[in-house]
């Protein structure tokens, strides 16, 4: 359904897969294994939903099986971070280009993912209208600056998760709306991270909480873009 497009990053060249749905932008950010067939096939199920979703290919053409945990802890750790904020920038200047996207794009991201999309939210400012993170959020020295997160945000994330607690979600949820900020981050009962994966790489996907939150956010996204 979609195609692999270049887009300009800060003097370079960055890559990621663009699926056309005529309707507002939305950035999708990448799991930890990198960007594989089935984050693809995010972007394509939001395109069916009238978006125009383009997905960054933040590890350049690295990526991990679902066998290969270490692998894809490596890509992460090793991820230059200055490298990630331009590519993304990249991005949204990419999607606010194109015909029938509007003045902002929204955001989607899951795991290291969720966690780049409050950083990407908060970087871009006014760019982004809607930030919906899936079971990943920044913590600790990986916050951004908060005070350019003007858009809304709601999260999902795991009540089972060694990566990124209920407790730290709910910690951050508070520091983010005594700033002001519009942010909730639903912590579903009874799920593990990566309940939203349905290729199952964790033993954890939750078919029925996944559709939930998938709605929810469908409707979240297009609440705020149009």
């Amino acid at each position: 359904m979609g195609e692999n497009v270049e887009f300009a990053s800060n003097g370079t060249t960055a890559s990621g897969y663009l699926a056309a749905g005529g309707g507002p932008g939305v950035l999708v950010l990448q799991e930890w294994w990198g960007l594989v067939p089935q984050l693809k096939g995010v972007a394509d199920r939001l395109a069916k939903e009238g978006f125009t979703a383009l997905a960054p290919d933040l590890y350049h053409g690295e990526m991990a099986q679902h066998t290969e945990m270490d692998k894809a802890a490596q890509l992460m750790s090793t991820l230059p971070p200055d490298r990630a904020g331009r590519d993304m920038m990249g991005a949204v200047d990419y999607l606010l280009g194109l015909p029938g996207v509007g003045d902002k794009v929204g955001v989607i991201g899951f795991c290291m993912g969720g966690l780049l999309s409050l950083v990407i939210a908060a970087m871009a400012g006014d760019k982004v209208g809607a930030a919906v993170p899936w079971y990943g959020f920044p913590q600790g020295d990986s916050e951004p600056d908060w005070s350019g997160l003007s858009c809304p945000v709601r999260g999902h994330m795991a009540e089972n998760d060694d990566f990124f607690s209920p407790s730290a979600a709910a910690e951050l949820e508070k520091k983010l709306r005594d700033m002001g900020k519009d942010v909730t981050l639903t912590v579903h009962p009874g799920t593990g991270h990566a309940f939203g994966n349905e290729e199952n790489p964790l033993g954890t996907h939750d078919a029925d909480v996944a559709a939930k939150a998938w709605a929810d956010s469908v409707a979240f996204l297009h609440a705020q873009l149009g």
